[in-house]
C-alpha cells in the first residue's frame, strides 16, 4: 500500500520540495506561510541532508539569499506571505533578470479576507509584473506534486517560478500520497550564461528582450501543462474558468462530475488559446478565482465580442474576501444546502493580548504618561503583538501601516511639530524593517522616542527566534543612538514607577531615544519551560 500523509498545503509544498532534492528554505514568518518552513525545520530528511533552514531578517534577504543558492546551481525555496512579496519585490525583480540556474521557487501566501494582515493581496500579479510562471495548486496533492513540477521547470526555462497559495490551501489538511523516489540534492555548478547575473545596463537591454520571447514560450508551456486541461460537459449553456483552489471549490458542489464545460487554470500565464476555445463552445463564461479578477479582467481583449463574462467583477461572485464552495454554489444558481444555525450560546472574540503579556505593562506605563501629562502625543506602532494595543482598554496606538513604518512615521510627525512623537515596534519587526528607520532618525536628528517592545522571539506567528535576540542594545548603539539614551525597562507592575519615569525623561530630551523593554513571551516561556523538564 502506498504511504499517505495527512498534510496542510503548507506541509505538502514543503515535503515536495524535500523530496524534489531541496538545498535550502529562506523565509521570514508570516501567516499563512509559516507552516511551510517549520516543516522543513522538523523533518529528519532536512537535517540529514544539511538543508538550509534558518529563519532570515526579513522577506528581501531571504529572497536574496535563495538567489546566491540557485547561481551556485542548488535548488531553493523562499517562503512569504503576500505582503512579504511587497518587501522582496527588488530582488523578486531582479530575478527574473538574472533568470535562475538551480531551481528557484518562491512561494507566496496570500491571504483574501484578511484574517490575519492589513490588506488583501493577489500575488498572481507579480508573475506578470516581473514576466515570471506562476503556479496555484487546487489540491494538497496538486501542491505537493506541483512543488516538484515547479523546481523542474525553473531548471528547463532558467527562471524563478512563483507558487501561490491561499489561506485555505495553506491550512487546510488532506490525504498526500509521495512519490517513493526521493531526488538527491544537485551538485554544485555556476551559470552558463555568466553575464546575465550582472545586471549593468549593458547586460540588462540584451536580457529583457530574451524574458520578453521566454514568456510567450512561458504561455505555451501553460497550455501544454498537464495541471491545465479543458474538459467538456454536456450543458454548454455556460462555461467555468476555475482557478486553483476555486477548482476546487466547484467540483466540491458537483461531486458526480460538472455538467458544463470547465477550464482548470493552475499554471500561469494565462493560457488564452484554451479559453478562447472554451469560449467557442458557450455564450456565458463564470469565472472563479480566489484574490482579485486578474483573469476576469483580462478575458474582455480575449473572447469573441457577445461572450457574457461574470464572476468577480459583476457581483456574480463576492467582489472581496475569502471564496467558498457555499459562495460558488450561490453563483451557479444551485440551492443552498441546509446549515448549522448561529450559536446563540458562542460569542465572537476579538483577539487581545495576553494575560499577563509584557505589552500590556508597557503600555499600561505609557499611558498612564501621556494621558496625563502629554495629552497631544501620538503613538505610531506596527506589526505584531503589540498591534493589539490598539483595542480597548488600552487604546494606545494611532497607526499601523506596514512592518517597520511605526520608526519613520513617528519621525514625520516630529518633523512636521508632533510632540512627543513615539515609536513602537517588536524585537524581529526591529531586526525586519525598523533599523533603516532608526539610522534615519539618527541622521536627522529627530525628537522621537522610538520603543523596542521585547518579548525575546517572533511571537505573532508561533514563536520563532527572533533575528536580534541578546544584540538590540548594541544595534542601536552601532547606528548611532547615544548610549545614555538607550534605556532598558523590565515591564511589570511593580515596576511602573521606574518606567514612567523612564518614558518621562526621554519624551524630555529632545533628540532619538530608545527605550529597549523586554520580558520574554508567556507562551515561549511556557514552551521553554516544559523543555527544559524534560
Amino acid at each position: 500500500m502506498a504511504e499517505k500523509n495527512l498534510l496542510l498545503g503548507d506541509e505538502a509544498l514543503a515535503l515536495g520540495a524535500l523530496h524534489a532534492g531541496l538545498s535550502g528554505v529562506y523565509a521570514y514568518p508570516g501567516t499563512p506561510s509559516t507552516e511551510i518552513t517549520e516543516f522543513i525545520q522538523a523533518h529528519p530528511l532536512a537535517a540529514e541532508r544539511k538543508v538550509h533552514n534558518v529563519w532570515s531578517s526579513n522577506e528581501k534577504t531571504a529572497m536574496e539569499g535563495a538567489l546566491g543558492m540557485s547561481y551556485a546551481g542548488k535548488r531553493a525555496l523562499v517562503c512569504m506571505k503576500h505582503v512579504g512579496m511587497n518587501v522582496c519585490a527588488d530582488p523578486l525583480m531582479g530575478s527574473a533578470m538574472t533568470g535562475a540556474n538551480g531551481g528557484l521557487v518562491v512561494a507566496a501566501c496570500d491571504d483574501p479576507s484578511m484574517h490575519s494582515s492589513q490588506n488583501e493581496q493577489d500575488s498572481r500579479f507579480w508573475g506578470t509584473f516581473g514576466m515570471m510562471p506562476v503556479f496555484e495548486p487546487s489540491s494538497q496533492q496538486e501542491t505537493y506534486t506541483m512543488a516538484r513540477a515547479a523546481f523542474e521547470y525553473s531548471e528547463k526555462r532558467g527562471i524563478p517560478v512563483i507558487m501561490r497559495l491561499t489561506t485555505r490551501m495553506a491550512h487546510s489538511r488532506a490525504v498526500v500520497e509521495p512519490w517513493k523516489d526521493i531526488q538527491e540534492q544537485n551538485e554544485l555548478h555556476y551559470p552558463e550564461h555568466p553575464r546575465r547575473w550582472v545586471t549593468l545596463p549593458v547586460n540588462a537591454r540584451v536580457r529583457n528582450r530574451e524574458l520578453i520571447k521566454d514568456y510567450a514560450q512561458f504561455e505555451e508551456d501553460a497550455a501544454e501543462s498537464a495541471f491545465n486541461f479543458l474538459k467538456d460537459g454536456p450543458d454548454h449553456s455556460m462555461g467555468i474558468i476555475a482557478c486553483g483552489i476555486s477548482y476546487n471549490y466547484l467540483m466540491e458542489n458537483f461531486p458526480q462530475g460538472c455538467p458544463f464545460p470547465v477550464l482548470k487554470v493552475s499554471q500561469y500565464p494565462f493560457p488564452r488559446k484554451m479559453a478562447q476555445e472554451l469560449a467557442g463552445m458557450v455564450p456565458k463564461i463564470l469565472v472563479i478565482e480566489e484574490g482579485q479578477p486578474l483573469v476576469e479582467e483580462r478575458l474582455r481583449g480575449v473572447f469573441p465580442i457577445g461572450t457574457e463574462i461574470i464572476g468577480r467583477i459583476d457581483n456574480t461572485l463576492p467582489r472581496d474576501g475569502e471564496l467558498s464552495p457555499d459562495a460558488v454554489r450561490k453563483a451557479l444558481g444551485l440551492p443552498a444546502l441546509e446549515a448549522y444555525p448561529a450559536s446563540e450560546v458562542v460569542a465572537p472574540r476579538p483577539p487581545a493580548l495576553c494575560i499577563g503579556c509584557g505589552h500590556r505593562d508597557f503600555y499600561t506605563a505609557l499611558n498612564n504618561v501621556l494621558k496625563k501629562d502629554y495629552p497631544t502625543a501620538r503613538v505610531f506602532s506596527d506589526i505584531g503583538c503589540y498591534t493589539l494595543g490598539y483595542m480597548a482598554p488600552f487604546n494606545a496606538i494611532h497607526t499601523c501601516v506596514e512592518m517597520g513604518a511605526s520608526f519613520t512615521m513617528a519621525q514625520g510627525a516630529a518633523y512636521s511639530g508632533t510632540w512627543p512623537s513615539v515609536g513602537v515596534l517588536g524585537d524581529s519587526t526591529f531586526t525586519h524593517s525598523g533599523m533603516t528607520g532608526l539610522l534615519d532618525a539618527v541622521n536627522g536628528k529627530a525628537d522621537v522616542v522610538l520603543c523596542i517592545s521585547d518579548n525575546l522571539t517572533t511571537a505573532m506567528t508561533g514563536g520563532q527566534d527572533s533575528a536580534g535576540t541578546g544584540r538590540i542594545e548594541a544595534i542601536c548603539e552601532g547606528l548611532g543612538v547615544e548610549k545614555e539614551h538607550i534605556r532598558t525597562i523590565v515591564p511589570l507592575p511593580k515596576n511602573y514607577p521606574e518606567m514612567e519615569r523612564v518614558i518621562r525623561e526621554e519624551i524630555e530630551y529632545h533628540g532619538v531615544s530608545v527605550i529597549v523593554c523586554r520580558r520574554e513571551c508567556l507562551q515561549t516561556l511556557r514552551r521553554h519551560a516544559k523543555t527544559a523538564a524534560k
